[in-house]
């Protein structure tokens, strides 16, 4: 797990190091990215059914942060994840993904479990098998 900062809403740096302990589901993604839209409604559900039990963080590599993400989570309705930003993509380099959608499961340890890219149904069977492997 990369311990590259990103930001908290209102600019606070955070770590993923800050969430070992539990699993951590992580994705990048950005308001233009129209697959990264449509998933991140079931990954907000994901995340408040995973509360105590897996961190679920979406990660924002939008250029203008809080500018361009805080409006677009109050238009979406998005509830459960933290509207985290990267807009210097740091986080995204330090990763190695290179293109958006992409989601990163790391086990309690911080060791990376999967990855995958692209838009994906997190309420689906294909999912939910993946998701079983959080330790």
């Amino acid at each position: 797990m990369p311990a590259m900062p990103f930001a908290q809403p209102g600019g606070a740096p955070a770590t993923l190091t800050a969430f070992r302990g539990h699993p951590v589901l992580v994705n990048l993604w950005a308001t233009w990215c129209a697959p990264c839209v449509k998933e991140l409604p079931a990954l907000d559900a994901l995340a408040a059914s995973s509360t105590g039990k897996m961190a679920v963080i979406a990660v924002s590599q939008d250029m203008n942060g809080d500018s361009d993400v805080q409006p677009f989570w109050k238009s979406h309705n998005i509830k459960a994840l933290t509207a985290y930003t990267d807009k210097a993509n740091k986080l995204m380099t330090a990763m190695g993904a290179a293109e958006l959608p992409v989601t990163v499961l790391y086990d309690s340890k911080g060791k990376e479990v999967w990855r995958v890219a692209g838009g994906k149904d997190w309420n689906g069977p294909e999912m939910a098998k993946l998701l079983a492997e959080a330790k």
